[in-house]
């Protein structure tokens, strides 16, 4: 089984306890003693034919699988790939050069569908037997927790609490969280995110709650949430190095709030996959982007924003980034460049880009386009914009840049109707506590 360690040190663990962990017990986050490496570039299947256009996410994530989670038995693993991600993530070519891939195919309609599904069905294979119920929780600022209600709604065993800003989702998005019932249990907090994040590493941290509840992460803490979304890094690469367009590497402009979508592909890189280079988009919540720029970072109170997932003061998985350049700032300024993108711009952006192309973008992945025009590539290197949500999921952000109500999917029209249980909190952190015991 494939090893881990704390960002701070310690001793190795195996997968299993690297997840149902979460967090390490330094209050480190747990990377892969040895990084994933992929066998060969271009990448190829069992019997040595290259995948490209004509192969779909799924037998992109059945190849490189292995590699990100070496150990796994063969045969658990492709049942986890196939029943996990069996959607499609297009690569759509919006503007010569400029790349959108489309991550927002998935049943909750975001990219957070990829690592939350993956680690839902991995999950049971790694609990062997146990008594005591899994406890998922998660802190999200938007789409985590709707992708990972979703993705372990009525599985056995497990019971998801999921911890969101009261005033800080949009509608839709909360609604995926607060209208499953069942095992699912959504909290508002009368709080920021960063609140919400805060109460849950605290809950890791206090051993007797952990063991209590059976206490596993489904933030992108967790490496069986993060590793996964490699893999549409890989795939995207795949296909443009099969059309003759991106041998020499793509350049990745990633929507960045608590970096873990930013965390992926630079693993992905590391992995072997060709890139020419890394824009991690930002909103105002720009502590990151000021770190690449040149500044100390601080930790500061998130902003509101109208690309709420993004809104993040303290980035669980800038300790990871530092952890994958050696502690060096210098170095990880060297392999991502950072943009910043206020909200008039954000929907500048939408209503430009529908006007020239008739393509529509949600605000978060209008950040990252944005930044995208702003980036200066090295020459004839494809740009490719991660699109993390649909955008039927901010519907008002989508009609005042352009006028036009998006069709919504039936998946978000579905819950519209359906009554919502929701549960509230203070922000106050010792509260998860007494709400784990009450559930």
């Amino acid at each position: 089984m494939s090893a881990f360690i704390s960002t701070r040190g310690g001793p190795d663990v195996d997968l299993a306890e690297a997840v149902f962990r979460g967090l390490a017990p330094d209050g480190g986050l747990f990377v892969p003693t040895t990084l994933p490496q992929i066998p060969t570039w271009p990448l190829r299947d069992c019997e040595g034919v290259s995948l490209g256009r004509d192969r779909s996410f799924t037998d992109t994530a059945r190849i490189v699988a292995p590699s990100f989670f070496p150990g796994v038995e063969a045969n658990v693993l492709r049942d986890v790939v196939e029943g996990a991600l069996s959607f499609p993530v297009p690569l759509v070519e919006v503007e010569p050069g400029r790349y959108v891939l489309e991550l927002f195919h998935g049943p909750t309609h975001a990219f957070k569908d990829v690592g939350a599904r993956f680690m839902a069905h991995l999950l049971p294979s790694l609990s062997g037997s146990t008594a005591t119920p899994r406890t998922v929780v998660v802190a999200t600022s938007g789409d985590t927790g709707g992708a990972v209600a979703s993705a372990f709604h009525n599985v056995p065993g497990h019971r998801v609490v999921a911890l969101f800003p009261k005033e800080g989702v949009s509608d839709r998005q909360r609604r995926q969280m607060t209208t499953l019932g069942g095992n699912v249990y959504a909290i508002a907090v009368s709080g920021t995110f960063d609140d919400c994040q805060s109460m849950v590493k605290d809950a890791f941290a206090d051993p007797a709650l952990h063991l209590r509840h059976g206490l596993t992460s489904a933030n992108s803490i967790n490496v069986a949430r993060l590793l996964p979304q490699a893999f549409y890094y890989l795939h995207a690469a795949a296909e443009l190095t099969a059309t003759g367009v991106g041998h020499a590497g793509a350049h990745f402009v990633v929507p960045s709030g608590n970096l873990g979508n930013l965390c992926a592909g630079l693993l992905a890189a590391r992995a072997g996959m060709p890139a020419s280079g890394f824009t991690a988009a930002s909103n105002a919540n720009r502590g990151f982007v000021d770190l690449l720029n040149g500044s100390d970072f601080t930790p500061r109170p998130s902003v509101t924003t109208c690309s709420n997932a993004m809104d993040v003061g303290a980035p669980s998985n800038l300790e990871r980034l530092r952890w994958l350049h050696d502690g060096d700032d210098i170095a990880l300024r060297a392999s991502v460049v950072g943009r910043s993108v206020t909200d008039s711009e954000t929907v500048e952006c939408i209503r430009a880009l529908y006007e020239r192309t008739g393509y529509l973008m949600d605000p978060h992945t209008a950040v990252a386009f944005q930044s995208a025009i702003r980036q200066d590539a090295n020459p004839g290197a494809p740009m490719v914009v991660l699109a993390t949500a649909h955008p039927a999921k901010f519907p008002d952000v989508v009609r005042q840049a352009t006028g036009v109500d998006v069709p919504v999917p039936p998946n978000l029209d579905r819950t519209a109707t359906l009554p919502e249980v929701i549960l509230e909190m203070d922000s106050a952190r010792e509260t998860l506590t007494d709400v784990l015991e009450r559930l």
